[in-house]
């Protein structure tokens, strides 16, 4: 029987076949005797090179449109597949014109940017770099190679992160540096500004340090909303573990991080007091106001019935709510208690799959998380076989709808398939997920010897709060013979 050193970093070649197969391009899966970690070239330095160079295949890809799709032809972007809101919203949303987002009103129907605020500041500040002068396609040109160069530095962050959540697996950053969905949709729009923040914050959670962590997922939901999800889950292992403290402490630093970000911007005051300012308020009014769009079941379900679901927003939102207390049952019944990675992608899965609209870029917001929670090539590369679909297919949609009578692309029945197959590809990653959480026997960070790598202070902590059989659960990780034995504690009285 062998055992596996608990300082020992794993290696995917050896344990997953995916991987070893894939090695081969490379010189073949890892030996028993190299030396990890002696060289310059660290596993996270390659994790972080690997992740630069996707960016720019990614950036390579969006050549045809920087060329002359995003300026000539209705369809043209659509065709190459190389659309990206960034040129766009330079005109479109005041920056050529220098307009302060929040503050002045934008000529159209949309009088305030529609992003949260620390986006729009991230938004501004590559507008300041952007020269104001010339014609307006090289500004637009110049505005989306700016932001590419902000957006990969963030790209390098998720992947960096991600490598060192887990310090006995950093070879999973992998996963987030090569997946082809992340390259693909990398410069579409800003969400990697909070995906980079939500992934430094697990990264800090990860060291036991609840109050830096609080603040940055604090940060992040000032750039997206998803980002706040993460607490709800946080709260239910906190509670099942007695780590009251920690969580308060995170809790404490998002809220005063998010304040800190929105204040200065949400109240205006006039003779009357102080008011919520309608640019700031935007964002929500938008969120909420949006109707059901591209991506989601409910426009799936309003195309074959030709319903045109009205009420989407108390259907999404039954929906979520539900399946959060799905997930807090899980957590409470489970027979170990679930890492936080696993609680944090189901929870912002549940959220995209519930969700009015499903942009191309939402994947984005999956991916870390999917790394950690199942660092499984094989499952990971199917889910993101089904995104590179929807990715397509989307596309080719709007290039139908947008040619008038020559309807070239994909009709509005190919593209139903494009999103049953996200949703589908989404849906099975979620099941793999939950049965590692039901048989931790199954989970791969599980059975290299590992609790909860993700969960700082949750690490091996006894459990104070359980439902149902779960107080009568193995006090090891996993059951079988060659996998180390973890003792992680028991319920306490």
């Amino acid at each position: 029987m062998t055992s596996l050193r608990q300082d020992e970093p794993v290696r995917p070649t050896r344990r997953d076949e995916v991987a070893a197969a894939g090695s081969e391009l490379i010189g073949g899966p890892i030996g028993r005797r190299a030396l990890l970690g002696t060289y310059w070239l660290t596993p996270v330095r390659v994790v972080a090179l690997v992740a630069i160079g996707m960016f720019a295949l990614g950036m390579v890809q969006k050549l045809p449109c920087y060329n002359g799709g995003w300026f000539f032809g209705a369809t043209s972007q659509y065709i190459h597949a190389c659309y990206s809101d960034i040129p766009h919203l330079y005109a479109g949303r005041g920056f050529a014109d220098g307009l302060i987002p929040y503050f002045d009103k934008l000529p159209g129907d949309m009088q305030y940017l529609e992003y949260p605020v620390l986006t729009g500041l991230f938004m501004e500040i590559a507008s300041w770099v952007t020269p104001h002068g010339g014609a307006i396609q090289d500004r637009e040109q110049i505005y989306w190679l700016v932001n590419a160069g902000m957006l990969m530095v963030c790209a390098a962050v998720i992947a960096v992160c991600v490598a060192r959540t887990h310090r006995r697996r950093p070879w999973d950053g992998l996963l987030v540096a090569l997946a082809p969905a992340f390259a693909l949709t990398a410069t579409i729009n800003w969400d990697l500004l909070a995906v980079a923040l939500t992934a430094a914050g697990m990264l800090l959670w990860s060291r036991s340090r609840p109050l830096a962590a609080g603040v940055l997922i604090g940060l992040a939901t000032a750039a997206k909303l998803y980002p706040v999800l993460l607490l709800g889950p946080l709260m239910v292992l906190c509670w099942r573990a007695g780590t009251w403290r920690a969580y308060g402490r995170a809790v404490l630093g998002a809220v005063v991080s998010w304040l800190v970000v929105n204040l200065p911007v949400m109240l205006v005051h006039d003779g009357s007091g102080f008011h919520i300012r309608e640019g700031w308020a935007k964002f929500y009014t938008f969120s909420q106001e949006r109707p059901i769009d591209f991506g989601s079941i409910w426009l799936l379900i309003s195309q074959r019935t030709g319903n045109p679901l009205e009420n989407a927003n108390l259907y999404a939102s039954l929906l979520m709510i539900l399946g959060c207390g799905g997930l807090a049952l899980l957590t409470l019944y489970a027979p170990r208690r679930p890492r936080f990675a696993q609680l944090a992608f189901l929870v912002v899965a549940l959220f995209i799959l519930t969700n009015k609209v499903y942009s191309p870029q939402y994947v984005l917001w999956l991916v870390p998380l999917a790394a950690l929670a199942r660092p499984r090539w094989r499952d990971f590369l199917i889910w993101q076989a089904c995104e590179v679909m929807y990715f397509l297919g989307i596309w080719m949609y709007l290039a139908y709808t947008g040619n008038g009578d020559k309807h070239q692309g994909l009709p509005p029945e190919g593209y139903q398939l494009a999103i049953a197959l996200h949703l589908l590809g989404t849906l099975y990653l979620c099941a793999v997920v939950v049965r590692d959480i039901l048989l931790p026997e199954r989970d791969v960070v599980r059975r290299d010897g590992d609790d909860d790598p993700s969960g700082g202070v949750l690490d091996r902590r006894p459990d104070v709060f359980v439902l149902g059989q779960a107080h009568r659960a193995p006090q090891h990780a996993v059951h079988f013979e060659g996998a180390p034995r973890v003792s992680w504690g028991a319920v306490r009285d």
